[in-house]
């Protein structure tokens, strides 16, 4: 290995590090808790080591959104692939979806509350964002009404999801009643 592999590898090595760190400061203290002042002392490098990974806090809850968003992706493709039916792998998919934002809450804020400079719904969105919604999208595809696009289709049933997620957070939501509403979303769709 050359000097300059071994230096690239060691800067992204630096680089999981400050992002790993950042998302479980935030998600033990919230995202208030997470400046660069603390992630340089817990990871043990200077600030300005930090700065020359990103430019500051926005960069780093962008780059826990991405990372995020692979998991999501990866969570409800594996959830989906379960089901032996449309209902079965639509109601999955919502299960792992709404999981996902309870265990996550931090990375789940990340992804669609805080402000990361990504951008979304965009020729220029990030790929793990886009890859995200195309897991969705393929589960969803196959439910979708006659008529009905299946990209509109997709956001709609996302913002349901969202709505579920952000709504039994802040306490709106009886928890207990997550599955429930998860059956009433999965009844209604147009589906076999």
């Amino acid at each position: 290995m050359s000097v300059q592999e071994r230096k690239q590898r060691e800067r992204a090595d630096r680089e999981r590090l400050i992002v790993a760190t950042a998302r479980e400061l935030a998600e033990q203290q919230g995202w208030d808790a997470v400046t660069t002042r603390r992630l340089a002392e817990r990871i043990e490098y200077s600030q300005p080591v930090l700065y020359s990974h990103f430019r500051g806090k926005r960069e780093i809850i962008g780059a826990v959104a991405l990372e995020g968003a692979a998991e999501l992706a990866a969570a409800v493709r594996a959830a989906a692939s379960r089901g032996n039916s449309p209902r079965e792998r639509v109601a999955a998919l919502a299960r792992a979806y709404l999981d996902f934002a309870e265990h996550n809450p931090a990375v789940y804020d990340a992804l669609f509350q805080l402000d990361g400079g990504l951008a979304y719904a965009q020729e220029d969105t990030p790929e793990p964002l886009k890859d995200a919604f195309a897991a969705l999208l393929e589960c969803l595809a196959e439910v979708t009404g006659d008529g009905v696009h299946p990209g509109l289709f997709t956001e709609v049933f996302w913002a349901a999801l969202h709505g579920l997620a952000t709504l039994t957070r802040a306490g709106r939501l009886l928890p207990e009643d997550a599955e429930p509403r998860v059956e009433l979303l999965v009844d209604r769709l147009p589906m076999v």
